[in-house]
């Protein structure tokens, strides 16, 4: 695969490579990686920068086909992929999204410190495990009926906070403030409304978790302070997303696409790029559809955020008030969305396609809430289960080159099935407990998918976003305990 791509990609500055699209006929745009010369090596084991290039053929595409350091192969899009299309003759594409729609993450702060919860750790994450539903069709202790589904669907986080499931702030620190106004509950299945009934409040499984942690290292003190994060502290991180429900709105939307390819006579490479134009019937029930799933997303993280805050609570008994457990930003990873940007001299709307890729807005964005207009949008990176996270902030050099988007995460080396192969009669949980980090999951198997070796290092994942401005980082969270699903 190396010797495939010598010769053709183009260092442009350190860290940034180039796909000419003159590459293969049919590119409308060049292809860019960011990424090492390290990370290149762990690139180039699998087709995604063949699906860089397919997505520079995506009609009304502007800029570059993009991909983030974290990029690996994904369905459509590769696991990394950032694309913006032209409104009036650009195309949507759920490729560019993902099956699980608003997969995404947010981070808990508190005032609890490492010395105040060692010893509570097994108590605190046998507790959290028993709380909060994992694990591959897993139910919450939440029902919903069709009417309140569509609720959900509509309202997304302020649905959960207004039914008690958390506090006004937790909107206000969540991206589109937890809620897409485009959401409309009419143009979803009955199937998806039927997987989504049950499954509110829960993790799911695969790389879905959530970790206890403490903050190792601050590397920007003021602006850590301005997120209420400081060494030595207790942190909690959540990352799931829209479940069976936004895996079934994307597999709905999808046999609809591939029928608006031939309606509109769209010429692609790869059939899993299925897309119709942003403003056709198809495209626009398509975005409606999403921002279904990625409110049920929203009000799915919101609904753990609480029940988190009760184990807290129940475990050391301490207040909220006393726990301090804020929310710093939920970021979403796998969205579409209508954005405003400065594009060849000019401020234009685009649709932008972020998948496994994170919003990285700089300080005085509007879109920002009060607390962060001078220091940008936090932007949280987690790592494998056995490495550390990151926290970051988005800066201005991302709007000029990445449409405001960076990475989303550590980015997978190895595929499950290899990773279960590489693990075979190593006991994953005792290595883990053995480096003081506590685990607890559904099955051995979770645990094989999800082991170190089975991710890139996210140290230097991190440190590729970071040197080239396209955000940069604010401070480093070790796991203490982790629930997989």
């Amino acid at each position: 695969m190396k010797d495939k791509w010598e010769g053709i990609l183009k260092q442009k500055a350190p860290y940034i490579w180039d796909i000419p699209k003159d590459y293969r006929p049919g590119m409308l745009v060049d292809g860019r990686i960011y990424a090492s010369e390290s990370l290149l090596q762990d690139i180039f084991k699998d087709q995604a920068l063949e699906q860089v290039v397919n997505v520079a053929f995506l009609p009304g595409i502007v800029g570059f086909s993009l991909a983030m350091p974290d990029i690996h192969w994904g369905y459509g899009f590769p696991i990394g992929g950032v694309a913006a299309t032209r409104l009036e003759d650009g195309v949507i594409s759920p490729g560019g999204v993902g099956f699980d729609i608003n997969c995404g993450v947010r981070l808990l702060r508190s005032n609890l410190k490492h010395a105040d919860i060692k010893d509570k750790m097994n108590q605190l994450v046998e507790s959290l495990y028993r709380k909060i539903p994992s694990g591959v069709g897993s139910e919450g202790i939440i029902k919903l009926d069709v009417g309140e589904s569509k609720r959900v669907m509509t309202d997304g986080a302020q649905w959960a906070v207004q039914n008690g499931y958390g506090k006004q702030a937790d909107i206000l620190f969540t991206e589109e403030q937890g809620k897409m106004s485009e959401a409309n509950p009419e143009v979803i299945s009955n199937r998806a409304i039927q997987r989504g009934r049950t499954q509110l409040g829960t993790l799911g499984s695969g790389n879905h978790f959530l970790e206890v942690q403490v903050i190792d290292k601050v590397f920007l003190p003021e602006v850590a302070k301005k997120m209420g994060l400081e060494e030595g502290a207790i942190a909690v991180l959540i990352h799931t997303g829209s479940r069976g429900f936004g895996h079934q709105v994307c597999t709905d939307q999808l046999a609809v696409m591939q029928k608006a390819v031939q309606k509109y006579k769209i010429n692609l490479p790869d059939k899993q790029l299925a897309c119709a134009p942003i403003n056709s019937p198809e495209g626009r029930g398509y975005y409606e559809a999403m921002c279904c799933a990625a409110n049920f997303a929203w009000a799915n993280r919101q609904c753990i955020t609480h029940w988190t805050r009760g184990v807290f609570g129940q475990i050391f008994r301490m207040s909220q008030e006393e726990l301090g457990l804020d929310l710093v930003y939920d970021v979403a990873h796998n969205i579409a969305k209508i954005e405003e940007h400065q594009f060849e001299d000019a401020k234009v709307k685009l649709c932008v396609h972020r998948k496994g890729a994170t919003r990285a807005f700089p300080p005085r964005h509007p879109d920002l809430p009060p607390q962060y207009q001078e220091i940008g949008q936090p932007v949280l990176i987690p790592g494998d289960m056995g490495s550390q996270s990151f926290v970051l902030v988005g800066q201005e050099k991302a709007m000029v080159e990445t449409f405001g988007s960076t990475c989303h995460g550590a980015g997978r080396v190895l595929s499950r099935g290899a990773a279960i192969r590489e693990v075979k009669n190593r006991n994953i949980t005792e290595e883990l407990r053995a480096r003081g980090i506590i685990v607890k999951a559904r099955t051995r198997k979770t645990l094989a998918e999800e082991v170190s070796e089975a991710y890139k290092d996210v140290s230097e994942v991190v440190n590729v976003v970071d040197q080239s401005g396209i955000s940069i980082k604010v401070a480093r969270l070790r796991p203490l305990g982790v629930i997989k699903g």
